[in-house]
């Protein structure tokens, strides 16, 4: 590997599992790519993940779909080993690798970066407080709805968590324990693009709650964007989207949301707790020329009245066909189901330690019995 140059672009290598992609993966992503200038990303198989952690929510084809629509993303490697290698930082011209300050380690319990790490080609940044895969799977099992309160106790950092997934106060790990979200301008900053629209620039609106974002939510917004260039994504309050969503909805607050979508490269601007019907202050304002909604069903405002009539009275509205089925909803299901393949996992290792420990405890006793 040649040294980094002025006149050499500073390639960083990025790698990971990168399942339930949330705004925690995409602001490490974010302050990877600040440690130079071009970003590549491994995306770890299915198998790899399986064998070493347990089955993802995601497919490896969902997951680097995700990874790709990350605004700091430049490349995406399908296929990366677990255990980050010098051949593998070589042939993507890699100068170093970067991740976050937790710890990653194989089924055996080796450090996945100690290669990297060895060869002073490894670098940390700061992992995201406040957030997890983990906390998340264990909010939509749960469907608490500690995490979207507002008044006094929108700051509290007690929440319902399962103790299953080690996500309450006896949880031990410092990384996927239950900690608190403190959402700052600063983190909004951080992740904006901090633009306007140009006179001559195509402005698309779309709304909604984008709760838990995933790859519907991500072709919906690749083809509105596709009807302009400045695409603004309105994002309802927690109560609006508990009132037409029901149960304990949104699972992702509204900050949380906002950075989630934020982080997308086809989204422009976000509107932080837009009304749920489209206005005529709120098309002046951002001088919207359409407004884009998909193909599942709009549920009137509490007023009774389309939430979308004024744009379709000026007939800027258009129907957008994404193409994809998923929901919110349908992730749900695929949590429960792998919930149950992540305890049958841990039932299996707590078995296997207990049988060690009891192995160990005979041959002290055994020891004992023949030192007397």
């Amino acid at each position: 590997m040649s040294e980094p140059t002025e006149n050499k672009p500073v390639r960083v290598w990025c790698d990971g599992c990168f399942d339930m992609v949330h705004f925690g993966h995409a602001n490490s992503l974010r302050q990877a790519k600040a440690l130079g200038h071009y970003l590549v990303v491994g995306i770890h198989t299915d198998d790899e993940i399986t064998k070493h952690k347990g089955p993802p929510v995601f497919t490896e084809q969902e997951r680097s779909k995700m990874v790709r629509a990350i605004k700091w993303v430049d490349e995406v490697v399908e296929g990366a080993p677990y255990v980050t290698n010098l051949e593998t930082l070589d042939q993507h011209n890699c100068d170093f690798c970067v991740h976050g300050d937790d710890i990653t380690v194989t089924a055996d319990g080796v450090d996945t970066y100690h290669l990297v790490k060895k060869a002073d080609r490894y670098k940390e940044v700061k992992r995201t407080e406040g957030i997890s895969t983990t906390d998340v799977v264990s909010r939509m099992l749960l469907m608490t709805r500690q995490h979207f309160y507002k008044g006094d106790k929108e700051y509290e950092v007690e929440k319902e968590h399962s103790s299953v997934m080690g996500q309450d106060k006896a949880a031990r790990s410092p990384w996927t324990g239950c900690s608190q979200f403190l959402p700052t301008t600063n983190k909004i900053i951080q992740f904006s693009e901090g633009i306007e629209p140009k006179p001559t620039d195509r402005v698309v609106y779309v709304a909604g709650a984008f709760d838990i974002f995933h790859v519907g939510h991500l072709d919906f917004l690749e083809k509105a964007h596709q009807h302009g260039n400045f695409l603004i994504v309105g994002l309802h309050t927690d109560p609006v989207v508990n009132q037409y969503k029901g149960f304990n909805y949104p699972i992702m607050n509204l900050h949380e949301r906002v950075l989630s979508v934020l982080a997308c490269k086809y989204v422009s601007e976000v509107v932080i707790g837009a009304p749920y019907s489209v206005t005529a202050d709120l098309m002046k304002h951002f001088h919207v020329d359409v407004v884009c909604h998909g193909k599942t069903p709009v549920k009137m405002d509490i007023n009774g009245e389309d939430p979308y009539a004024l744009p379709k009275s000026m007939n800027k509205f258009v129907i957008v066909d994404s193409e994809n089925s998923m929901t919110t909803e349908k992730i749900v299901e695929r949590i429960i189901i792998h919930r149950l393949e992540f305890e049958a996992r841990n039932f299996k290792k707590e078995a296997k330690e207990l049988a060690i420990i009891k192995q160990m405890e005979d041959q002290l006793e055994k020891i004992k019995v023949e030192s007397c």
